[in-house]
């Protein structure tokens, strides 16, 4: 049969087809056609990055510093101290700066008034604060800097802690331990223990085991509380003999009494339990038994212990470091049996 010659059934005549067929793509429907694939989009090219660059940053601390406790654009007014000073300051500055002045604006809002509205402009009474620890706050939330002297440098630490400003409390430390002297170091000590300053409370007491005999002389001294004295009486680098450092407690004693109105083995309790009796000779044991009786200091049982030392001639039944001599400690003859390694 010729290319292109349909068969022919019988009774009906035969129908003849195009000799050349189209493509079988051809003839799907335009939707099913596979369509040339596009062009992709050309992509944008990468532009630069963006980059921070710093200006002078103490042209910037310099401006900010002519705005502590200007009145002029100033927002909010706290009146400080017995003395009732007025000091200016900018909210949106001490917001930005410490959570304790974004609490303290906040109170001012009501709960009907809208979330843009302004509170009062005060005045803020602090009257538990001195003027200038209270400005140098404000000069550190202004400039990140701020100027320290001894008068104030315990203070201002105060206020650090108690606003949560851990960069200015970092500042303070440093300047009291680079400060220290034999007047102010049991107060820094009384500050490091009771805000949690471990390196301070280190520094000062490394500083008093260097010098004991001034230390215990001082009023910074006799207004230790009984937790720190008791503290530094455990160290064993005190440069002060142990009857010495009997009386010292004695009479830091007597001032805490009249000043707590708490009689003297009450108030001394805790820190008579570091004294190191059994270092004591039997004669400076008896003249402290005598002194006892009129102010019952040191408890009857202590002393007794002691005397039980050079009774059996060894430290059994006290604490092995109340017989253990520190660095000021003179010796004496008996100190060889209170050596549990002595032969």
């Amino acid at each position: 049969m010729p290319y292109g010659a349909a068969a022919s059934s019988p009774g009906r005549p035969a129908s003849r087809l195009p000799a050349c067929l189209p493509p079988a793509s051809c003839l799907l429907p335009a939707c099913l056609r596979r369509l040339p694939p596009r062009p992709s989009p050309r992509q944008p090219m990468a532009g630069p990055r963006p980059a921070r660059l710093q200006g002078e940053a103490a042209a910037f601390t310099a401006a900010l510093r002519t705005l502590v406790n200007n009145p002029q654009f100033s927002d909010v007014t706290f009146v400080v101290g017995q003395e009732q000073q007025k000091v200016f300051a900018h909210r949106c500055v001490l917001a930005c700066r410490c959570q304790a002045f974004r609490g303290m604006f906040g109170q001012g809002l009501g709960s009907e008034e809208p979330p843009g509205s302004v509170p009062p402009q005060g005045p803020f009474i602090l009257g538990n604060v001195q003027p200038e620890v209270f400005l140098a706050v404000i000069e550190f939330l202004y400039t990140n800097s701020v100027t320290l002297n001894s008068h104030i440098a315990l203070e201002v630490l105060t206020s650090s802690v108690e606003y949560g400003l851990q960069d200015l409390c970092k500042l303070c430390v440093k300047f009291i331990k680079d400060t220290l002297s034999v007047e102010q170091v049991c107060e820094a000590l009384q500050a490091a223990v009771t805000y949690g300053q471990a390196d301070l409370q280190q520094h000062c007491l490394a500083f008093i085991e260097g010098c004991t005999a001034a230390v215990v002389r001082t009023q910074g001294f006799h207004e230790l509380s009984d937790v720190v004295l008791a503290r530094v009486l455990r160290s064993d680098r005190l440069a002060m003999d142990e009857l010495d450092l009997v009386e010292a407690v004695r009479e830091w004693a007597h001032v805490s009494s009249a000043v707590l109105e708490r009689p003297v083995p009450e108030v001394a309790a805790l820190p008579v339990q570091e004294l190191r009796l059994p270092l004591l000779a039997p004669s400076e044991l008896s003249t402290l038994e005598s002194h006892n009786q009129r102010d019952l200091l040191i408890p009857v049982e202590s002393i007794a212990a002691a005397w039980r030392t050079h009774a059996l001639r060894k430290g059994s039944g006290v604490p092995s470091h109340l017989c253990r001599p520190r660095r000021g400690t003179r010796p004496r003859d008996h100190h060889r049996h209170l050596d549990p390694h002595a032969k």
